[in-house]
């Protein structure tokens, strides 16, 4: 006989209480990783989505990786040329994932990115502001490169995409400076944070189409 295929949902509700110990490892990681080489430290998340994409892991935690490689693309986009304290807070959100002592071991059938994807699911809610301004730049960038003919890929640091960046940028400071210090209160209910996977192009591991 065969057996129809079934899918059910799980909340994960998780208190303060729970989240501190995963703030704590987070802290711990930054720590270790401070003076740390950047490329190390990007090719160690990088390496986190290359071995996933080789696993079956639960669409709950695929989306997750996919906000992973959202950061990574950040840092690595030319075009975008995030720096100073904005590159700062985005390479400590890395730290945790060029950490060899995960909470759970990757290797552990199914639960191994479940630690990685509560810890990407902070850093969304941390740089919440940073994803939606770089999403958007991306998806400005798509329209403006199909506009003209060109492969986005292939842009760079192009002038027509200036005024965006800079309009973007100064959006994302001012939401920051505004929030700075207000917390995000309460406990966290899983999966009901804020999307932010843009479809634009940008240089990562994952396909948004």
């Amino acid at each position: 006989m065969k057996t129809a295929a079934m899918s059910f949902t799980i909340n994960i509700e998780l208190s303060e209480r729970d989240l501190d110990h995963f703030r704590a490892a987070q802290r711990a990681a930054v720590a270790s990783a401070e003076g740390g080489n950047e490329d190390d430290m990007m090719a160690a998340a990088v390496k986190l989505l290359v071995e996933s994409k080789d696993l079956q892991v639960p669409d709950f935690i695929a989306k997750r990786l996919l906000q992973l490689d959202d950061m990574i693309a950040m840092l690595k986009d030319e075009a975008w040329a995030l720096s100073g304290d904005d590159r700062k807070r985005v390479m400590a959100a890395l730290a945790y994932f060029a950490n060899p002592d995960d909470i759970i071991p990757d290797s552990v059938p199914v639960l191994g990115f479940l630690d990685d994807a509560i810890m990407i699911e902070l850093c969304v809610r941390e740089l919440k502001n940073e994803i939606e301004a770089y999403d958007d730049f991306c998806d400005f960038r798509q329209k403006e490169a199909e506009k003209r003919g060109l492969d986005p890929s292939t842009i760079g640091r192009a002038e027509f995409l200036e005024p965006r960046r800079e309009e973007l940028m100064n959006r994302m400071h001012d939401r920051r400076d505004r929030e700075m210090g207000t917390g995000y209160g309460g406990s966290s209910g899983w999966g009901q944070s804020k999307s932010y996977l843009g479809s634009g192009w940008r240089p990562g591991y994952y396909s948004r189409r």
